[in-house]
């Protein structure tokens, strides 16, 4: 409750007839008497700036109704006309307003049939899906439907699949977003071809001229210790490597996931985990061979000590893996 110290025409009965303190309560607006307990005034109107609202909050509690959004076809602005004949108070409506009403229905419903809103009411649904399967969030939700809003524009997905056209958008809109999802989960999520997605995905780079950011490999080590069950301890390892290896400009050019799943091998490793490469491999959906060559290019840089007898079996397994493979191409 706020005080008013501004005194009003109100004279307490209890205070000798002087001014008194009056209170405002903003729940209930009333303004009382703090001597008395008066009310003086009702309904009082709140002339301050809303309370800082996030997330839902700001989408659903709203004064003026929900957000307009860039995820529905409409933009979440359009409203429905009822099929029941009927006003307000339930009464029925007469013959000249019933055939007003059937003549805005037809026309609303010829304005959605359009083949724009239907390419985007059929991509946005699908939007709507992935959202809840990959837990995107709403920033990358709108960064999606965003991009695909410019396809259609510069009729970029004219005579290719809406499915793919979205799936290129998304992976798109968490590259920009920073959010942690490969083409791998998109592809899953969707039930596509990887190899489809990418090749559409290159093309909006192109047409679009879009500049995204790399994925930092520190997303997904969270992502990689929870599916192999390490400990807190080989998380905070894996990361202190990781950033070493960021100051020696090593991750450079190498696949952020496959960083990731490396310097989480080594840290189980290290803390002596029961972490085998295969697991961390399947977990990060990548092969065990690149761990193993990742984990030889940590080891001529010193980042990782191998004084451990696993680490360096790691690395001769290696050597010796490669030395195979080249003697089975000279043979063949």
């Amino acid at each position: 409750m706020n005080k008013y110290s501004e005194s009003n025409y109100h004279i307490c009965k209890n205070n000798n007839k002087k001014d008194a303190l009056l209170v405002s309560d903003n729940i209930t607006g009333e303004v009382m008497c703090t001597a008395c307990g008066e009310v003086v005034s009702e309904n009082l109107a709140e002339l301050g700036p809303e309370s800082p609202q996030t997330g839902e909050d700001y989408m659903l509690k709203s004064r003026t109704g929900r957000k307009s959004t860039l995820a529905f076809n409409d933009m979440g602005l359009s409203t429905i006309i009822q099929q029941s004949d009927k006003d307000a108070t339930g009464k029925n409506l007469s013959g000249e307003m019933k055939r007003t009403f059937y003549r805005l229905r037809m026309w609303d419903k010829n304005s959605k049939a359009l083949p724009g809103h239907r390419n985007m009411q059929k991509a946005f649904t699908l939007l709507e899906g992935l959202k809840a399967k990959l837990s995107l969030s709403d920033a990358a939700v709108e960064q999606a439907a965003y991009i695909y809003r410019k396809t259609l524009a510069k009729k970029i997905g004219r005579g290719r699949s809406i499915p793919v056209i979205l799936s290129a958008c998304v992976y798109a809109s968490c590259r920009f977003t920073n959010t942690p999802r490969t083409i791998q989960d998109i592809a899953n999520a969707t039930n596509l071809r990887r190899t489809s997605i990418h090749r559409i995905y290159r093309m909006l780079v192109r047409d679009l001229d879009l500049t995204l950011e790399t994925y930092n490999p520190v997303s997904f080590i969270t992502r990689i210790t929870t599916e192999v069950g390490a400990s807190e301890k080989t998380k905070r390892d894996a990361i202190k490597f990781l950033i070493k290896a960021e100051e020696l400009m090593i991750t450079s050019g190498k696949n952020p996931v496959a960083m990731a799943a490396t310097v989480v091998y080594l840290a189980a490793v290290t803390n002596n985990e029961r972490v085998s490469q295969t697991q961390v491999s399947k977990a990060a959906n990548i092969s065990s061979v690149t761990i193993r060559n990742l984990c030889k290019k940590l080891k001529d840089v010193k980042i990782v000590s191998f004084s451990n007898p696993k680490l360096n079996k790691v690395v001769r397994n290696n050597e010796t893996y490669n030395t195979t493979t080249r003697i089975r191409i000279k043979r063949n």
